[in-house]
């Protein structure tokens, strides 16, 4: 795979991976009411959590986008994929159909393509 197509894959995961997570937590930050039925009222999440998830969303999605230190990065995706994978068991363990919670494994897996393409262009840029 050349630099350049390397460049454009991760540059479209990365921004539909930041684009989900932006979008998916402005309603956290906020505190707005469909958050707090969700998050709250249904999966038991105190309500003092909900901004807090929200704004840490969005922080990691602005740190994969914006050129920062390789650890902030590898900070981010492992929050994000915390994130994503509490989201996924907080589910199963409600008893969600699979219906419910199998679009989660789609956004794991582009992180996961994120993570692996960032990876990669580092070692291009390193060589």
């Amino acid at each position: 795979m050349s630099n350049k197509t390397l460049n454009i894959l991760y540059w479209v995961i990365t921004g539909l991976l930041a684009a989900f997570m932006i979008f998916s937590s402005l309603d956290n930050v906020v505190t707005g009411e469909q958050s707090v039925q969700f998050i709250h009222d249904k999966m038991g999440y105190p309500v003092y959590f909900i901004p807090w998830i929200g704004i840490a969303k969005v922080l990691g999605a602005i740190v994969l986008l914006v050129p920062v230190w390789p650890q902030v990065k590898e900070w981010a995706y492992f929050g994000l994929f915390m994130d994503l994978s509490t989201a996924t068991y907080s589910f199963i363990a409600l008893g969600e159909p699979v219906a419910g919670y199998a679009p989660m494994f789609l956004f794991i897996a582009v992180l996961i393509a994120s993570y692996v393409l960032y990876h990669k262009r580092l070692k291009a840029v390193a060589s």
